[in-house]
């Protein structure tokens, strides 16, 4: 089976391009990649003068690449602005992508076994986190999104995290491997 990866260092590359190859590859790191995306464009207030001095400018890359990233962040941070996202939430694209998942999820647990063996084992940190979130998050595939992408905030503000929440995290990084990895043989049929 495939295992979800967690990228905690930034790569060295066009993050469009990064962007997209994670979208063709595995579409919950997709989401993932541009969660972490908004956050940047929010951490730096939509400026993308800072964006650029203080991020894309480290990148050792030509200046015309370096200007392809920071156009590729402005029309994120456009996106963004125009959805009224400037303090929280995520792109309607990806709440589309999450709820597509969330009815493949469905059509899985039904026709395939494997799958939901690996999605039972999850059950529980499933149920546990949606009981958490007092209602606000109903699809429980966004509770894996936003359990693997918590852990990533938690691993790089060098916060502790105790045995439940590995568990939690690992139980979500199945589900969405074997997600993703269906998805995309899918979509490559259609």
């Amino acid at each position: 089976m495939i295992r979800f990866k967690l990228i905690f260092a930034p790569q060295i590359c066009l993050p469009m391009l990064i962007a997209e190859q994670k979208r063709k590859q595995s579409i919950s790191e997709y989401i993932i990649f541009m969660y972490q995306t908004e956050d940047l464009i929010r951490a730096y207030n939509f400026d993308l003068k800072k964006i650029y001095k203080q991020v894309i400018q480290h990148f050792p890359l030509e200046d015309h690449k370096k200007t392809e990233i920071k156009s590729w962040y402005r029309k994120t941070a456009d996106q963004m602005q125009k959805e009224s996202l400037n303090k929280s939430g995520h792109l309607k694209e990806l709440n589309l992508i999450a709820e597509e998942l969330a009815q493949f999820n469905l059509e899985l647990i039904k026709s395939d076994q494997a799958y939901r063996k690996i999605f039972d084992q999850a059950k529980l940190h499933i149920n546990r986190n949606l009981a958490l979130s007092n209602g606000q998050v109903t699809n429980p595939i966004q509770i894996c999104l936003n359990g693997i992408y918590g852990l990533l905030i938690l691993r790089l503000n060098g916060k502790p995290i105790d045995d439940t929440i590995k568990n939690g995290v690992q139980a979500f990084g199945d589900v969405l491997s074997y997600l993703s990895f269906k998805y995309k043989k899918r979509n490559q049929r259609e």
